[in-house]
């Protein structure tokens, strides 16, 4: 919803204090597949690395057999490590990007990052 949009992440911190309030309790556990990931989501899209963190922790342990998940969320881990946001929300926020950031940006942003874990696993 209001892709493209600062407005898109405006309801973040409530996922996230959702999230962590119903992980809390266990809530999380009464679903299995894909619908327990929407638990974890709020940590893997968060800016915040010790979030990003919790994110791989949580896909680690409590959807071991979720592989893509735990890649992914290593890969959203990585831009977080790497430049402390996301830079392909810096339009949408207002935000002026640094020039390591637009070198990002023009070598495929995501994908990018997405090939360079991809080909440190297989080494």
């Amino acid at each position: 919803m209001f892709r493209g949009r600062g407005t898109s992440f405006a309801t973040d911190n409530l996922a996230l204090s959702a999230a962590r309030h119903a992980i809390t309790r266990n809530d999380d556990q009464v679903f299995t597949g894909p619908e327990r990931q929407f638990f974890y989501l709020p940590y893997m899209h968060s800016e915040s690395l010790s979030h990003q963190e919790r994110a791989v922790r949580l896909f680690m342990l409590k959807m071991p057999d979720s592989k893509d998940n735990l890649f992914h969320a290593r890969a959203h881990r990585q831009v977080i490590r790497t430049f402390g946001r996301f830079p392909y929300r810096n339009e949408a926020l207002g935000r002026v990007s640094t020039p390591a950031e637009r070198r990002y940006l023009e070598e495929g942003a995501y994908g990018s990052t997405l090939r360079a874990l991809q080909d440190a696993d297989a080494a």
